[in-house]
């Protein structure tokens, strides 16, 4: 199995950037599909972005579309996530989760990931 770890989260006024990382240990992180959620207080988990084992496949929530990119690095056995043009309603908790997939597509919903970090807190304030 893999185990994923989430840093880069932070405190950010309206408009800013931060780069979310996802480290990977364990087994060989170049077969797995990666997502990223969120989940701010009182509301569900929800589907951020994700990338295929390859990278070459990705999609986004509506709500992040053109400010936010999924990338990864397998050499490094790392995903990223590059948030800018940041809202207050961005603030929420962020995990990264990992899949292993045979095809070259992401896996979107929750239940199809099997390995889950811990999360790292992202505050934007307005």
């Amino acid at each position: 199995q893999v185990q994923v770890v989430e840093s880069g989260g932070g405190l950010v006024q309206a408009g800013g950037s931060l780069r979310l990382s996802c480290a990977a240990s364990g087994r060989t992180f170049s077969r797995y599909a990666v997502g990223w959620f969120r989940q701010a207080p009182g509301k569900e988990r929800e589907s951020v972005a994700a990338i295929s084992w390859s990278g070459g496949n990705t999609h986004y929530a509506d709500s992040v579309k053109g400010r936010f990119t999924i990338s990864r690095d397998n050499a490094k056995n790392s995903v990223y996530l590059q948030m800018n043009s940041l809202k207050p309603e961005d603030t929420a908790v962020y995990y990264c989760a990992a899949a292993i997939s045979n095809s070259g597509s992401y896996y979107w919903f929750s239940y199809e990931y099997h390995y889950w970090g811990q999360g790292t807190q992202v505050t934007v304030s307005s």
